[in-house]
């Protein structure tokens, strides 16, 4: 049996390919955390709501689609940004309460 067979040097290649994904996935989430809070920032200084409805419909019923197409399980994808928007929301409505919108009194 080769090194390329063995069943321990399969795993650990696959192991080292996941652990290259998960750190992908931090920093790729980092980034996004990066940007909401910007939106967050513009949101409370326009005095607009933390939530959006509707974009986040939007954003689940595209993201379903691209986890369809990715052969990925739709409702996983949808479980994932859920939790996703609830903190952005809750990071959205933390900036809010220590904003104050331009134009209010102050």
């Amino acid at each position: 049996m080769s090194d390329l067979d063995d069943p321990k040097t399969l795993l650990a290649g696959y192991r080292a390919s996941i652990d290259n994904i998960d750190a992908a996935l931090i920093h790729m989430l980092a980034e996004r955390f990066r940007c909401t809070q910007a939106v967050g920032k513009l949101k409370a200084t326009h005095g607009l709501p933390p939530a959006d409805p509707s974009r986040e419909a939007s954003q689940i019923a595209r993201l379903r689609q691209l986890a369809n197409d990715a052969n990925l399980d739709p409702d996983f994808a949808e479980k994932f940004l859920n939790f996703i928007i609830r903190e952005v929301i809750r990071h959205h409505e933390a900036i809010a309460a220590e904003t104050k919108p331009e134009g209010s009194a102050g």
